[in-house]
């Protein structure tokens, strides 16, 4: 009986002491016996208290609740961060400072080890905003930022498209902090950005956040600017980085249109990387104004062929009469370019179809015909002949659009010192102001005249 009784005694002091248990202790939510009833009491207290932003009242209790049932509630956490951070921001001494600094960290530490596992503020969601915090009161403290600076890296990596907003923004700020520290590489600046950008578009064309829609383009934006003045993005270095993925991400469309609005804000006119992409984003996605861009990029490395390729590209494509007169009249100056006079012409006319109103292609005439003089007739007089012909058309110019008139005056000025003089005009049996059909690829009726 002396035995069993001590065996009994044995039992019922363990049974006390398990339900006596803390949360911390047990793993459970308040822990068991008068533990639980504790956890209860401080969480009610506390929370109540934080309601009315009394912060410092709040605290003992909060922190008890931290100690002992720290599975009870997600709330727990949140509102920690809200004392600790009202306790940081009173703190008299450094030394107070420092230690609460320190505790606010621990909430963050201990938030991930009993809610990390949470589906939509785990632990990549926790690693964001202590990041934040850090850099919130500590961003002076070099160490401090490069922590941060990883833990918001972690964080962008293992939340992906989950990712806030607002983590992306800081980690796009601690990025060109670490640059101009020189704790990290151009390349490194380069590849968080486009990282950045792509989770900020997946996000944008989330039905579910069409709400903040104006937002994330706005922080896209502001994003891309402070990207652009990094000095991280010169053009070596876009085109070492991206240059080596090019075949890999040549039918992905949103990595050409990023990587060609990167060479085109660094200017990098003269990288094959930029005509590359560029024309393998318009197979994907043609339009006139790819076409365009494309023939401007060939135009000014010299190859006009294949400029004239892409400006028949976009004629083909574009529907507006306005842009469509532009684009015959933009091949027209390629042909003159290339002493193709009857294309050059022949374009003009087009442009004139779409837009009579417009003076600049009757001056590519004019300046057709007055650059092709001296392959017109076989003689002196017939080359000059040309510009009675190049002049009409800079009258006309000016007549149809007044706004080309300054112009088209200069050249008139400059072509009539070269028509033949009234002798000449005498021994050819012509008289002035008679009818005269130029020959040679002109072939045009005009007014005979002496300079």
């Amino acid at each position: 009986m002396k035995a069993f009784a001590i065996i009994t005694l044995g039992l019922l002091l363990s049974t006390v002491q398990a339900f006596s248990q803390k949360g911390v202790e047990d793993g459970s939510k308040y822990g068991h016996g008068e533990d639980s009833i504790r956890c209860l009491k401080n969480l009610s207290l506390y929370t109540e208290l934080v309601k009315q932003d009394r912060f410092d009242e709040a605290f003992p209790y909060w922190e008890t609740a931290f100690n002992e049932c720290p599975l009870s509630t997600r709330r727990l956490y949140t509102d920690g961060v809200k004392i600790m951070s009202h306790k940081l921001k009173t703190a008299e001494n450094q030394a107070d400072k420092d230690k609460f600094f320190a505790g606010l960290m621990n909430v963050y530490d201990q938030r991930m080890k009993y809610f990390g596992d949470h589906s939509k503020y785990g632990t990549p969601y926790i690693k964001g905003t202590k990041a934040i915090d850090m850099l919130e009161y500590r961003k002076e403290d070099s160490e401090t930022r490069k922590e941060a600076y990883q833990l918001l890296s972690e964080s962008v990596e293992e939340g992906g498209v989950s990712t806030q907003p607002a983590v992306l923004a800081v980690f796009m700020t601690s990025t060109v902090a670490m640059f101009n520290d020189g704790e990290i590489q151009a390349e490194d600046v380069v590849n968080n950005y486009t990282t950045i950008i792509d989770l900020l578009n997946s996000q944008i064309e989330n039905p579910k956040m069409a709400k903040y829609k104006d937002t994330l383009i706005d922080l896209s934006g502001k994003i891309e600017e402070l990207f652009a003045r990094s000095g991280a993005a010169d053009c070596e270095t876009l085109d070492r980085i991206f240059s080596p993925q090019l075949e890999e991400h040549k039918e992905d469309l949103p990595w050409l249109k990023r990587v060609s609005r990167l060479l085109a804000n660094e200017l990098c006119e003269d990288l094959d990387l930029l005509y590359q992409v560029s024309e393998y984003q318009h197979q994907i996605e043609p339009s006139h104004s790819s076409a365009y861009g494309l023939a401007r990029m060939y135009l000014k490395s010299g190859d006009t062929d294949r400029a004239a390729d892409y400006y028949k590209e976009a004629i083909q494509l574009v529907e507006d009469d306005q842009q469509k007169a532009k684009y015959y009249y933009q091949l027209g100056l390629v042909n003159l370019a290339n002493n193709q006079f009857s294309s050059a012409r022949s374009n003009a006319l087009k442009a004139i179809e779409f837009n009579a109103e417009w003076g600049d292609p009757f001056i590519l005439i004019g300046k057709a015909y007055a650059t092709s003089a001296t392959g017109v007739g076989d003689d002196e007089f017939s080359h000059k002949t040309a510009y009675w012909a190049a002049v009409d058309k800079f009258i006309r110019a000016k007549s149809v659009d007044p706004e080309v008139a300054d112009e088209a005056n200069e050249l008139i000025n400059i072509y009539r010192k070269h028509f033949p003089e009234e002798k000449e005009i005498f021994f050819q049996g012509l008289e002035k102001g008679g009818t005269y059909t130029v020959g040679g690829w002109i072939g045009e009726r005009t007014t005979v005249r002496s300079k």
